[in-house]
């Protein structure tokens, strides 16, 4: 990973000068536009972008690479092809798919370099709903000693179920189940057609049901 900018982005400076009062009153959309003015993006405004946004590259990483121990450095190297790159981009209000599909780019191209099979996403229990989607939280009161068994059983089952899907169905599915986007919005990022895209979603859900079908049951 790239160590030409050496900022530790986990410890931006955010004190409250004139200017940081300033850009933490901003709109999203015109605080990335205030990013892209000059060669570089302004600091109090860069600052401000990442404290907005860093959660949302922490969760598309933690998914990605739950057992991954350098998640932090991947982090950073997002925020730094960010900082570089930001003034490319050309509708600030896709900021947010434009953000993943970095986290998601930068994840593929450490896992391509690594060589090794990474158990990619934790996810809460899935079950079928009559439309066919996938509801992915647990309802209920708190479980019980079994129930806590079972449901750490289906986890288990579940990173192996996923751990099985082709690359870019996992990857549909985190930009779909995790980031909560639009099919329109997963279309653009991966680059394919809409059909393309609820295809691979189609055809990941139904894999993930047949191998999990017997705790869905029960």
């Amino acid at each position: 990973m790239s160590q030409s900018i050496t900022v530790s982005w986990s410890t931006v400076d955010t004190r409250l000068s004139e200017a940081s009062v300033q850009v933490d009153k901003l709109s999203n959309h015109d605080l990335i536009l205030r990013c892209q003015v000059g060669l570089r993006p302004e600091t109090a405004a860069f600052a401000e972008l990442l404290r907005r946004y860093q959660s949302q590259v922490d969760r598309v990483l933690y998914h990605l690479a739950p057992d991954w121990g350098d998640r932090a450095d991947l982090a950073q190297e997002v925020w730094i092809r960010v900082y570089r790159n930001v003034n490319r981009l050309q509708e600030p209000a896709k900021f947010r798919g434009w953000l993943s599909r970095i986290a998601t780019n930068l994840f593929y191209d450490e896992l391509r370099k690594r060589k090794r099979v990474v158990t990619p996403l934790s996810l809460d229990a899935p079950r079928a709903l009559e439309d066919g989607e996938m509801d992915w939280e647990i309802a209920g009161d708190t479980p019980g000693p079994e129930e806590e068994l079972t449901t750490r059983e289906f986890y288990e089952q579940l990173r192996s179920a996923i751990a099985d899907l082709p690359e870019v169905f996992r990857t549909t599915i985190v930009l779909r189940e995790i980031e909560g986007m639009a099919y329109e919005e997963i279309a653009e990022i991966t680059g394919v057609s809409l059909g393309t895209v609820k295809s691979r979603i189609a055809r990941a859900r139904s894999r993930l049901q047949a191998q999990l079908q017997n705790y869905l049951d029960s």
